[in-house]
């Protein structure tokens, strides 16, 4: 019998339970474990994306990034706002600009 011990999506118990007769033994964390947890998410869901290259992948990436943002009280709104200052103050990479610098 195989264990897991992972952060998985919602609906992953109900889908387990269904498909496969199994059970699926859940808890839900607190806040710091859960953000801890999310971020370890993050890594290994970055680590698919560098691996596969797969569009799907970063839409792995961007629902840890809203589950993140939600633990830390912040709305996505709020977040795009962020985003967008750092794109005035600083740009986006827009023009693909790689950059050198001799000390």
């Amino acid at each position: 019998m195989k264990v897991y011990n992972k952060l998985v999506r919602d609906k992953i118990p109900e889908i387990i339970a269904c498909d496969n007769g199994k059970t699926c033994v859940t808890r839900i964390m607190e806040d710091d474990e859960y953000l801890e947890t999310l971020n370890i998410k993050m890594q290994e869901e970055l680590k698919e994306y560098l691996e596969s290259g797969e569009v799907e992948e970063l839409a792995d990436l961007e629902e840890v990034l809203r589950a993140i943002l939600d633990v830390k009280g912040v709305s996505y709104e709020e977040f795009e706002k962020i985003r967008n200052s750092k794109v005035e103050k600083r740009g986006a990479f827009k023009k693909r600009f790689f950059e050198s610098v001799n000390e």
